[in-house]
């Protein structure tokens, strides 16, 4: 049931199973629409068209074989090659209409599916029962005759996943998912005597067992947790983050993070910092996110005096933390509350402090290669002030502020947290469309009038207006409650209220609304095609950036749901297979029982396979495979999937395939590698900040239950509340000072890399300042890994954890404050202020 202001409630009975079907049917659609199936350009049709060439250049043109040969080539571009992406082909048609059946299949035929449930996927129809008229061409036909009709149709929706997945995200992940899929079937080969790889072994599948649990199953499988997470959560705010960036609000938090910092030293680097934060937040991509505000930021950094590699590598680095800042996290974020049956909320809560500690170190890092290189702000007497843009554009701030009161105050779920916050959206942009001088009076009144006259078809018929009109009366209800009712639907009286108010005052113009400028071209597009000078009416311009925001959400998703469907094959076939106890039992093994080597190994597979993946895809894979050998070794949940999270993020800006730095470099018209290995210097510490909160789950605001040892082990720890902060013997050693100390950390850290403090360190004394770094941030890495070597030695140690977390820290803050004042002294009277006092 949805509720529709001014209509009501409206029953749409669909099961998950067919939401989740329609939904993935949809991408596929749009993306062999969107995505051809090959351009000419790749082997095989570079092959094929030397191959005509030489059979033509040997016999002629006018001979059978080679006109035969040429007929063929000709034949195969036409079905399937598109080398301009202006054409729609005959495979494309063929593989929509497949994707389309198969949603009609899961719409008509539920019931079948639900026998299927019970008597497997055999038990279905064959082809020639549902289609009778089929029985004279398919009747002989081995493979059809054989299996059900729900067989073959899964079969060919899988194989479509796996093409879609080669044109959107490239051939490797298509291959993963593929592997995968032959170890189902083919994985009972493996001998359970062979060492380690023995644990791989799995029982023997059918294929009809294999395809059901991939294609008709909503746990695990295409259509599994992944999708459903992308039709609840992701694709909502896809949807909001396109309209925020087409209202102009991606450009004004750009401005405004110049205006706050654009004259500071180094502050075209610190402005490209919050701005990339920002949207890299509800773009849910590090690349997308990297061209879009690096195409601003870059040439300012440039032109201030950093380095085209340094520039291109602090808009990368900027852009792929956006995906581990709260609120909106990129899509992981609401994988996360689904695998980890957590309230996005308390994620927000446990994924802020690492977040800020991430862009604090890279915004240190800034800093201090500004005092190394003599880098000041860009002076522009032209420039609005702070107080003057937030005047002008202080309306963007509303929805966000609004989506964390519905999350965090309200504490509605995350779909009708981002739906409401959509709505205020699209009703906030048409009402300052509206609103003028001229038009205020009118406009204020039209909505107040809508208002009333909603509170009064409920306190006289207890039913909206279409309801009374449509004789749907009933009792009515007193005023307070009828204004509790309508209240929440302001925003849709608001919206009706600005579009009266733009046909009335059809050259209405806002004079502080900057809308996306392409915004502006497909209205006047629009308008020129229509022969109609529409470009400059208000209304038509709002109905444009509803439609154009529509358009582009639908761009960003269709990878996104590609992504899930297919990453959701991996654990389908970790469930079917039973691969999960025996992988634990492997990973286990293979770590000797060192929580550092555990958590290494699951850092550098992160890393490894989130190379050119999407960080949704990555997180999918890792956690089916690696978090619950995490967990196994004490780890909270939620810090094992975060930690997970992170590293799969990182990805983006590790060389050798450092997606988003090379196309950072593209921009800054940098070296790509180089590039890359400054991007990962900068996010140095968003790699050590997991083992930080994995070794001190204070950090993330967890803390273990008084009654643990009696409860499961992915239970046995919560999110710190109020009364946890006021516990002064827990908060101040398990909280307060190992999050100072990652703070302290990340200077020390910034020294290390760039090389500079108040002055020019040493080597020797960078050194120093990695190991205060390292003993400030992660004590726990350093004496896990001592207490490993002993054991290997046969020497076993008991201290107190806590104890030896502090000491650790204490040296820590020891060696890094010496050095510091050492530094300082070294670098004689100065009038800039150190990076503890700048930074901050």
């Amino acid at each position: 049931s949805i509720s529709v202001p001014l209509v009501g409630a409206v029953n749409v009975p669909l099961q998950l199973l067919q939401a989740n079907a329609i939904h993935v049917a949809f991408a596929l659609v749009l993306t062999f629409l969107m995505f051809p199936a090959t351009m000419g350009e790749g082997a095989f049709s570079r092959r094929l068209g030397r191959a005509a060439d030489a059979v033509t250049g040997r016999l002629g043109r006018s001979n059978p074989v080679a006109r035969i040969v040429e007929a063929v080539r000709g034949a195969v571009r036409w079905a399937f090659v598109d080398p301009n992406r202006s054409r729609v082909t005959p495979f494309d048609v063929a593989c929509m209409a497949v994707a389309a059946l198969s949603a009609f299949y899961f719409l008509t035929e539920f019931s079948e599916i639900q026998n299927m449930r019970v008597f497997g996927i055999d038990s279905g129809r064959p082809v020639t029962a549902v289609y009778p008229l089929l029985e004279p061409i398919l009747g002989g036909v081995p493979f059809v005759s054989e299996y059900s009709y729900a067989m073959l149709l899964g079969v060919l929706g899988v194989l479509l996943v796996l093409e879609a997945t080669r044109r959107t995200l490239g051939l490797p992940l298509m291959i993963i998912v593929g592997s995968f899929i032959v170890y189902a079937r083919w994985g009972y080969l493996i001998s359970t005597g062979t060492p380690f790889l023995g644990l791989l072994a799995i029982p023997e599948l059918t294929w009809p067992d294999i395809v059901q649990n991939l294609w008709y199953n909503t746990e695990n499988g295409v259509f599994g947790i992944p999708v459903t997470v992308s039709v609840s959560f992701i694709y909502i705010f896809i949807l909001f983050g396109s309209f925020l960036e087409m209202s102009g609000a991606g450009q004004w938090f750009i401005d405004l993070a110049y205006a706050a910092t654009g004259k500071r030293k180094g502050g075209p680097a610190k402005a490209s910092i919050l701005a990339s934060g920002f949207m890299g937040t509800i773009s849910g991509s590090s690349i997308a996110n990297t061209v879009t505000t690096g195409a601003f930021t870059i040439p300012l950094m440039k032109r201030s005096g950093y380095s085209p590699e340094f520039s291109g590598a602090v808009e990368s680095s900027a852009s792929s933390g956006g995906q581990i800042l709260p609120p909106v996290m990129g899509a992981a974020a609401f994988l996360m509350v689904q695998y980890t049956a957590t309230p996005f909320r308390e994620i927000i809560i446990l994924a802020t402090i690492p977040a800020i500690v991430f862009f604090f170190g890279v915004w240190v890092m800034v800093h201090l290669k500004a005092v190394q290189e003599g880098i000041g702000g860009i002076e522009d007497p032209d420039a609005a002030t702070l107080g003057e843009h937030l005047t002008r554009g202080w309306f963007y701030l509303v929805p966000i502020v609004l989506l964390l009161y519905y999350l965090i105050g309200a504490r509605l779920s995350v779909s009708r947290s981002a739906w409401f916050t959509l709505v205020a959206l699209v009703a906030l942009i048409s009402f300052i469309a509206a609103y003028s001088d001229e038009t205020r009076a009118f406009l204020f009144g039209a909505t107040a009038v809508v208002f009333g006259a909603e509170v009064a078809s409920y306190v006289v018929a207890g039913v909206p207006i279409t309801g009374l009109v449509g004789g749907t009366a009933g009792t009515g209800v007193g005023v307070a409650e009828a204004v509790s009712i309508v209240g929440p639907r302001i925003g849709w009286y608001a919206m009706l209220a600005s579009v009266v108010t733009m046909l009335v005052y059809a050259d209405v113009q806002s004079a502080i609304l900057d809308l996306n400028p392409t915004v502006q071209d497909a209205a006047e597009s629009a308008g020129s095609t229509a022969g109609r000078d529409l470009g400059d009416n208000q209304l038509f311009r709002v109905g444009t950036f509803v439609v154009k925001s529509m358009e582009e959400g639908a761009r960003t998703a269709v990878p996104v749901v590609i992504a899930v469907a297919a990453a959701g094959i991996i654990p389908g076939v970790i469930s079917v297979s039973g691969l999960g106890p025996n992988l634990t039992s492997l990973l286990l093994a293979l770590s000797g029982g060192s929580i550092v080597v555990m958590l290494l190994v699951t850092a550098v597979a992160s890393i490894i396979l989130g190379m050119g993946m999407p960080t949704t895809v990555t997180y999918i894979i890792l956690i089916s495979m690696l978090a619950t050998p995490l967990v196994e070794f004490g780890i909270p949940l939620l810090a094992a999937h975060l930690f997970i999270l992170y590293f799969g993020v990182i990805a983006d800006i590790t060389p050798p395939v450092a997606v988003a730095a090379y196309a950072a470099s593209g921009v800054a018209k940098s070296d790509p590698f180089e590039t890359g290995v400054k991007a990962f210097s900068l996010s140095l510490n968003k790699a050590i900040v997991p083992f930080a909160f994995v070794l001190a789950p204070g950090i993330v605001l967890l803390r273990r239950k008084e009654n643990a040892a009696e409860l499961g082990i992915r239970e046995q720890y919560r999110v710190v509340n109020f009364a946890d902060l006021a516990e002064l013997s827990y908060s101040v050693p398990e909280i307060l000072i190992p999050v100072a100390g990652v703070f302290l950390g990340v200077i020390a850290l910034g020294a290390t890399v760039i090389g500079t403090l108040y002055t020019d360190v040493n080597r020797a004394e960078r050194v120093a300042f990695a190991l205060s770094s390292l003993l400030l941030m992660a004590p726990g890495l350093l004496s896990a890994s001592v207490f490993d070597l002993l054991g290997l030695a046969g020497v076993t140690v008991s201290v107190n954890a806590l104890l030896l977390d502090l000491t650790l820290r204490g040296v820590g803050l020891v060696l890094f404050a010496a050095f510091a004042v050492k530094n300082r002294r070294e670098s004689g009277p100065r009038t800039e202020q150190s990076p503890a006092e700048t930074a901050a």
